[in-house]
């Protein structure tokens, strides 16, 4: 059977199969076999092609790994699990984002607790400039499930759609800049995710808890691992959903 998700995947990059195999150092007829037959690339290959177009090696080789082999490498993905938000090093958050030259991506209702930092708003348009993409999701002011979320939490109806409010005009400076995207959504939020290129900050809401007193993960990904990917192809999907900030 042949292995369309890879053949997709280096079509989509630009990449011929002989410029793959000079890359890795084999024969263009190896190559080929992984690109037509059931052949599966050894690790090494495995991990140096995943990094090379940006996949996760259960994507391009779903049956590659055992499954308590994957179990294992997914935990591997968790570098730490902190029992409330607030417990987050503050540290942490800036050496992520200093850090990152890639991607910085956050989904979020408000995030209130960002707009503290009185000098975040200048250094999101220094990375744009050093050719970061940045792309920031926030509530939807008046759809039901922030309506929803604001009475689930017991501050009233329209308390959380304010505070949208004013996340917005704190982001402003941003709106329009090249590399930076503003979007509000409408989606039940089932996670907050703070991405900071292959390190990310998960925020897991609880019902009857508020962000900050519910837990946080500290993802960094591998390109074997599925977990990091699962809250990355969320994002995705309620990016997808979302409407552009004018």
């Amino acid at each position: 059977m042949a292995n369309e998700r890879l053949r997709d995947a280096l079509l989509t990059k630009g990449i011929t199969p002989q410029q793959l195999a000079e890359t890795l150092g084999v024969s263009p007829k190896t190559v080929e076999r992984w690109l037509t037959q059931t052949r599966v690339p050894y690790p090494r290959h495995r991990h140096q092609i995943a990094a090379l177009l940006k996949e996760r090696e259960t994507y391009l080789w779903p049956n590659a790994l055992p499954d308590h082999r994957a179990d294992q490498v997914n935990e591997s993905e968790i570098i730490k699990v902190y029992a409330h938000r607030g417990m987050v090093p503050v540290d942490l958050w800036d050496r992520l984002l200093d850090q990152a030259v890639e991607h910085i991506e956050i989904l979020v209702y408000v995030g209130m607790f960002m707009t503290e930092k009185h000098d975040l708003i200048r250094r999101l348009q220094r990375k744009a400039e050093d050719g970061a993409q940045i792309r920031i999701l926030l509530g939807e002011p008046d759809s039901p499930a922030v309506t929803q979320r604001s009475l689930d939490e017991g501050i009233g109806e329209h308390a959380i759609s304010a505070k949208i409010g004013h996340a917005l005009a704190f982001f402003r400076p941003l709106f329009g800049m090249d590399g930076i995207e503003v979007r509000t959504h409408g989606t039940v939020l089932y996670n907050s995710i703070y991405r900071f290129d292959n390190e990310m900050l998960v925020n897991p809401h609880v019902y009857g808890k508020t962000a900050p007193h519910a837990p946080a993960l500290h993802l960094r990904r591998l390109s074997a691992g599925d977990l990091f990917g699962t809250y990355t192809d969320s994002f995705e999907a309620v990016w997808l959903t979302g409407k552009p900030v004018e």
